[in-house]
């Protein structure tokens, strides 16, 4: 049925007052059968993407009955402006536009989709997200498929910390919600093609994201789609631990309630590798320091407050009102690193890139052998132990208490016998783990603060201290 423009108008905002978009859980929907929606039962997934067809009317009214977000995709094109159209006529309570569109077409593009009061969604290169547009939701397709990377000779590949190579979009992600100002980041990778994805891969995936506060849009891959559609119940097992570890998040929403905490900031734009898998953020958390990502465009004492060094990759791009904070802060006993030269002109000025080259990466070999001289054995935050195939993302209010440290192991298996040292005195610890368990643990004092023992975390925990 279309709707007349009143009665649509209203259908809209109804949809939306009833779930606001800080609380969407975000998934693609790859299934044309409307009663697969009953493998959301109970699950905390709430927002369903979904490709513009045929089914897509069928699809969206079911949603609606069951609560759920129903979104059109539209991509770049020549009938992009009657695909927006035809979706919103077809009950699409919000459109997604996925792909690198042409400024006009997406200026053109918004209007009309905030005309009709819809949702929006744009899920673009990290390099093109509007940080300035105050949208509540920003998405990327950027990114990698987050697990432990393996080699043709079936070893897990070094990075220049000699740790094994971690694919993760945790610093990314960080970066990103720093730069958006509080919007909620969806982070839209998929699975690889022609590759068996085991069912803990897709839960690092989902912890990869929700450690660093963002959500991912759950996107599943042909084979496991296909199990799905014919119930085959090793496919219906998978989907539940997926689901039931989205859900767990959801419920434990401390990794998106506080900020960035630890003493050691990264001052780097979009344009300059902030929003890249595998750079130096992420290369510094594989030492399991924490890190806080800062624009050189939001530099302000404020962001300082709490830093004892700083890693600046825009010494030449900072402006001299930036470059006085930085001296301020310097006065004051804040010690400064520099990146290498040549590090800014290592990026191309359109580049979308998810990862480092080789002449970025032989850039990031020097850079991290400074900021490892002066890390050292430093405990700016938390350090962690035993933990070789974990990364960790540290969160704290502004006056450090209470404190966050979501823990995601890309193994297989689970890790043992973790150490957590966190700077300061704390007086309490409690675990939260994804079967449901939550534990008190027992702190005890280190050199210069706290020190908690973790027994086993299997793909993901959360620790907050108090």
């Amino acid at each position: 049925m279309r709707f007349p423009l009143l009665a649509g108008l209203l259908f809209a905002a109804a949809a939306q007052a009833a779930i606001e978009p800080a609380r969407l859980v975000p998934m693609r929907w790859q299934f044309a059968d409307p009663a697969a929606l009953s493998l959301l039962q109970g699950s905390a997934v709430n927002c369903l993407l979904m490709e513009p067809g045929p089914e897509f009317p069928a699809l969206a009214e079911a949603a609606g009955k069951r609560d759920l977000l129903a979104l059109g995709i539209v991509r770049p094109g020549p009938d992009a402006a009657r695909q927006v159209q035809k979706l919103l006529d077809a009950k699409a309570r919000g459109i997604v536009l996925e792909g690198d569109f042409p400024a006009p077409l997406a200026a053109r593009l918004r209007g009309e989709i905030q005309g009709r009061n819809a949702l929006l969604v744009e899920i673009t290169p990290a390099t093109r997200m509007n940080f300035g547009s105050q949208e509540p939701i920003l998405a990327t397709t950027s990114g990698v498929w987050p697990g432990i990377e393996i080699q043709d000779d079936g070893k897990s590949k070094a990075g220049p910390t000699g740790s094994a190579w971690i694919n993760t979009n945790m610093g990314l992600l960080q970066a990103a919600r720093m730069m958006s100002g509080g919007a909620q980041i969806w982070l839209g990778i998929r699975p690889p093609e022609k590759q068996v994805i085991l069912p803990e891969r897709y839960l690092q995936a989902v912890a990869d994201a929700a450690a660093a506060g963002a959500h991912w849009i759950i996107s599943l891959d042909s084979n496991l789609t296909a199990a799905l559609s014919r119930q085959d119940p090793r496919a219906v097992k998978t989907w539940n631990r997926i689901a039931a570890l989205t859900t767990w998040f959801e419920q434990h929403p401390l990794t998106r309630d506080l900020p960035p905490g630890g003493k050691f900031a990264i001052l780097q734009d979009e344009q300059h590798g902030a929003l890249i898998s595998g750079g130096i953020m992420d290369m510094i958390s594989t030492k399991h320091t924490p890190v806080r990502p800062v624009s050189p465009a939001l530099l302000s004492p404020r962001m300082l407050d709490g830093v004892s060094i700083t890693l600046n990759v825009e010494p030449e791009a900072l402006t001299p009102a930036q470059k006085d904070v930085l001296r301020t802060w310097q006065q004051n006993g804040g010690r400064m690193l520099t990146a290498p030269a040549g590090w800014q002109d290592a990026f191309g000025a359109n580049s979308t890139a998810n990862t480092l080259d080789a002449k970025q990466l032989k850039l990031l070999d020097a850079m991290w052998q400074e900021v490892s001289d002066v890390i050292g054995r430093r405990n700016l935050g938390v350090r962690l132990f035993n933990v070789s195939s974990v990364l960790s993302s540290f969160h704290a209010a502004p006056a450090g208490r209470p404190a966050v440290v979501a823990l995601v192991n890309y193994a297989d298996y689970p890790i043992d016998n973790i150490t957590v040292h966190l700077l300061g005195k704390f007086t309490s610890a409690s675990l939260y783990l994804p079967d449901g368990k939550e534990k008190d643990l027992e702190v005890y004092d280190v050199q210069d603060g706290t020190g908690v023992d973790i027994d086993s975390v299997a793909s993901c925990a959360i620790l907050r201290v108090q």
